[in-house]
């Protein structure tokens, strides 16, 4: 099944804008990302003088649901989170941009070789992106649907990134990112700052992502949420995992990617263009 439907699209409302997540809903550049962060949190936790008690597995899953339930908000907020689980388990934390500080440089090395792939023209931008990617905004384009891009990534990195994939085009100056004075951003900023601009109905927002935080953001103003359970290594089914964990968030359906492009379409927009856009892999 390519749809899991959980909530019916109210069809009254078309949907005017969209708002869609970065990393592991357009972008795969940063892949990888969630094992770097839980293998070094589960580190720092296991430092801790409760952490050399506690069995390995344990802290490893206490690391994971700590990032994952902060997935989709700035980096800093799960460095927070685990200076504040440090601090709980009996340790002296450090302060957390020491951690984020930490997890970029080891996450920098994974992707390095990637963003100067891209940067040289040696790697095809299409295969470091959510399969169908591309097809989704062109989609959305011929709805009239004006996409923003948010992401809890810092902006300068989301921003260069953006450029590499060749999806600036797509979003023009609606993409935003994590600062350095985290309180002054957020997705629900973003969101709330559309809705209020644009005098939006909520039902108007659509959302795309792959996080609990997007997707909760998307439901409090009444948009639809469908939650991208993306394999991010293998591009292709989906992630058991992620599906869970956006169940759990609200999602209003779930899809492991964006290659059925016509599904979508008839899904989303009540129509089809009669020949398939599926999106086939790479």
């Amino acid at each position: 099944m390519y749809w899991e439907e959980l909530r019916k699209r109210p069809e009254e409302t078309p949907f005017r804008y969209a708002v869609l997540d970065f990393d592991g809903t357009v972008s795969l550049i940063r892949e990888g990302w969630q094992p770097i962060m839980i293998r070094y949190f589960t580190e720092e936790l296991a430092r801790t003088p409760q952490g050399k008690r506690e069995n390995a597995g344990k802290l490893t899953e206490q690391a994971r649901e700590m990032i994952f339930f902060h997935t989709g908000k700035q980096t800093i907020y799960q460095c927070i989170a685990l200076a504040e689980a440090v601090t709980r388990m009996g340790g002296v934390p450090q302060p957390p941009q020491a951690y984020k500080d930490e997890y970029l440089r080891r996450l920098m090395r994974k992707i390095d070789g990637r963003l100067k792939g891209l940067q040289s023209g040696a790697v095809d931008p299409e295969t470091l992106t959510v399969p169908g990617t591309y097809a989704l905004l062109g989609l959305l384009e011929r709805h009239g649907v004006t996409p923003y891009l948010a992401s809890g990534t810092d902006e300068e990195h989301v921003l260069r990134e953006a450029e590499l994939l060749g999806l600036t085009r797509y979003f023009g100056s609606h993409i935003y990112g994590a600062q350095r004075d985290y309180k002054t951003f957020s997705k629900r900023m973003v969101i709330q700052r559309l809705i209020r601009e644009n005098n939006l109905a909520g039902e108007a927002l659509l959302g795309f992502g792959d996080g609990y935080v997007e997707i909760g953001n998307i439901r409090e103003v009444g948009g639809y949420a469908v939650g991208v359970a993306s394999d991010e290594a293998r591009r292709q089914g989906v992630d058991a995992w992620k599906r869970e964990r956006l169940l759990r968030a609200g999602a209003d359906a779930i899809i492991p990617d964006f290659r059925q492009t016509d599904e979508l379409e008839g899904r989303l927009f009540g129509a089809t263009k009669g020949e398939s856009h599926a999106v086939s892999g790479i």
